[in-house]
């Protein structure tokens, strides 16, 4: 990835100065503020930052509020949370907000460094994904324009196939970072790829909360948060993914436990009612 730009946004000087000298340490081109307006007037009129590190208690403008306004100006670009006064709720509340993660104070140098990586991978990803989107319509374009293309290729020639994972009418291509369902492509973010692979992987078996986390976001979480955290992930999930989210097919949650993915829905049903 070109020079990767990351935003730093904390009131007290010492642990924003010390942040940014050990990003800078680490390669990367930071910029520093002091307040959440002081943050949002540098987003309008610099380029888009990559990554965007916010402490959720900022004199006027909260975290929350600083997120909102960057997502509105870049929407992509990733936002961490730091804050030493966290609840489960303002976790919930950052995460449907679009913050990529929250990290709780005192936060390791290491944890914050680990948490931009994660984050730089999945920007990778998403680029990756979306310029061979990109090249998979333009040949698709090119194919509808040539009559007689497709019959131009020798039924003698072996057709490649695709790593990935099947299970029913959705496809994962793992190579591209692209999924399907019944053939049409499936716009997902990076923590939603993850955690649809995650289900797939073991599919017909159910996945806790805690298990999903650690699977598809790498870190542990105890059950109750973890719960908080992939129901919104989930609802995401089944909103692109379902043909009704309100009575999923295939995303299927077994009560008091988990969820799972269904390799044949009607079954699944029955057997989430026996248990």
């Amino acid at each position: 990835m070109a020079e990767t730009r990351i935003l730093v946004v904390d009131d007290e000087a010492a642990e924003r100065v010390t942040l940014g000298e050990v990003l800078r340490l680490e390669g990367y081109h930071v910029t520093l503020a002091a307040s959440g307006e002081e943050a949002l007037s540098i987003s309008k009129n610099e380029r888009p930052f990559d990554v965007a590190i916010l402490d959720l208690r900022l004199p006027g403008m909260d975290g929350i509020q600083v997120l909102a306004g960057i997502r509105q100006h870049s929407p992509d670009t990733i936002v961490i949370l730091i804050t030493g006064y966290g609840t489960l709720e303002t976790a919930i509340q950052a995460l449907r907000k679009g913050a990529y993660d929250f990290l709780l104070k005192p936060c390791p140098v290491d944890e914050v460094l680990a948490a931009v990586r994660r984050a730089l991978s999945d920007i990778k990803q998403e680029r990756h994904r979306r310029s061979l989107v990109s090249q998979l319509q333009q040949t698709l374009k090119e194919l509808v324009a040539t009559s007689d293309g497709l019959e131009e290729i020798p039924e003698h020639v072996p057709v490649p196939q695709e790593e990935g994972l099947s299970v029913g009418d959705v496809t994962i291509d793992q190579a591209k970072h692209l999924v399907t369902h019944k053939g049409k492509p499936v716009e997902l973010t990076p923590t939603e790829f993850r955690l649809l692979e995650c289900l797939m992987q073991r599919e017909d078996e159910v996945c806790t909360p805690q298990e999903l986390v650690r699977c598809a976001q790498g870190y542990e979480t105890d059950a109750w948060g973890a719960r908080s955290i992939i129901r919104v992930h989930i609802r995401r999930l089944r909103r692109k993914l379902e043909p009704e989210p309100e009575n999923p097919e295939y995303i299927l949650n077994v009560r008091g436990v988990g969820y799972l993915f269904a390799s044949n829905p009607e079954r699944a049903q029955e057997q989430k009612k026996s248990r």
